[in-house]
């Protein structure tokens, strides 16, 4: 049980870290070579770090005090995400329909292609490892975080079309849907960062349900 314990915290540390250098290095890299796409990947990567560590903590309190209520901080946390993901939809929406508009185009998608296909393998991993740990310890916080490590993979997926896409083709406007793709799936994130605050039992990507608790 200690061994469980300790790789879900591992798990979660790892989540945590991954998405500030993932979030960094995109937001960087999605600058220099103007593509919307990936610098709004990076950005929701942030906002990750944020949601990260309120899963983080949510775990070490229900693993090892068996409380199942959410503190103020937690909840505090959980609105700060939601707006933060708010923020990140509306304004990636907006610069991604000027783009449209004014037919701008990215100077190259090469690195969001990269950057996608490392996070898909290594979200997949994070997946596997987080369901095999939170069944084994039959704990719903853990395969929670499960689930939103795999809403992380399907942006990637995202990320990467959309890369390939203008790759291809050299059209422009396949950047900026595919960053207006990230927008809906952070509108949808944060909407569930406000629904949990709320006291809703949420997995990432799915319905909520009133808690008990």
């Amino acid at each position: 049980m200690t061994s469980l314990l300790k790789t879900a915290n591992a798990l979660a540390l790892v989540t945590i870290f991954y998405n500030l250098l993932e979030g960094v290095v995109s937001v960087i890299l999605g600058y220099n070579d103007d593509t919307i796409a990936l610098f709004g990947f990076g950005l929701d990567s942030f906002v990750e770090v944020i949601s990260g560590i309120g899963i983080w903590i949510m775990i070490k309190r229900i693993t090892y005090n068996h409380n199942t209520t959410k503190s103020k901080f937690e909840q505090q946390a959980l609105i700060i995400t939601g707006c933060a993901f708010y923020v990140l939809s509306i304004g990636l929406t907006i610069s991604a329909i000027i783009n449209l508009i004014n037919e701008k185009q990215p100077k190259s998608t090469l690195w969001g292609i990269i950057i996608a296909l490392i996070s898909i393998v290594c979200m997949w991993i994070l997946i596997v490892e987080k369901t095999k740990v939170g069944k084994a310890l039959n704990s719903d916080a853990i395969l929670s975080d499960a689930a939103c490590s795999k809403a992380c993979m399907y942006l990637s997926l995202i990320l990467l079309i959309s890369s390939i896409g203008f790759k291809l083709t050299g059209i422009g406007g396949i950047d900026s849907i595919g960053a207006i793709l990230i927008a809906v799936f952070s509108f949808k994130e944060g909407r569930e960062a406000f629904q949990k605050s709320k006291g809703k039992s949420c997995s990432c990507g799915s319905t909520c349900s009133k808690s008990n608790n």
